[in-house]
């Protein structure tokens, strides 16, 4: 596999060559049409769609293969690294985080039976991080191309 420049990466792959990108990381089998990207990601023309799969052939991440474009590499730049691919679903790597403050939240009020200073402690960290946590996996979802 190809090294690949980093910061040359970030700077080409931004605007709509972004959304084509994460369009192929978010298709099934990493294969992706002009006419389907359109659709998709509500271009123009096909035309359009085929510029920016173009430029990412260009860059290395995707090969053309009979009138389909299929994904090559998977790099990570920019916003594309607060991402975590879990099956065929990007998702924001702190919703991770978030769902396991969140269970051991519920584990802890369901189990709660004698209120001390340790346990309003305990409560007063776990919804402050279960608060933090979302609202950072709703942050970083907001920013995806």
């Amino acid at each position: 596999m190809a090294e690949f420049d980093e910061e040359k990466l970030a700077s080409e792959l931004r605007g709509n060559t972004l959304r084509a990108y994460w369009a192929l990381l978010d298709s099934r089998d990493g294969v992706i049409g002009p006419r389907e990207l359109q659709r998709r990601l509500g271009f123009s023309s096909p035309a359009l769609a085929s510029y920016h799969l173009n430029k990412l052939r260009e860059m290395g991440l995707v090969a053309h293969e009979g009138g389909d474009y299929r994904l090559l590499v998977e790099v990570r730049v920019g916003v594309l690294k607060q991402f975590i691919k879990l099956g065929t679903f990007l998702l924001p790597r702190y919703v991770l985080y978030a769902t396991l403050f969140t269970t051991l939240l519920a584990y802890l009020v369901a189990n709660l039976k004698e209120h001390t200073f340790y346990s309003a402690f305990a409560l007063i960290l776990g919804v402050l991080g279960t608060g933090i946590f979302w609202y950072e996996t709703v942050r970083v979802w907001r920013q995806k191309p």
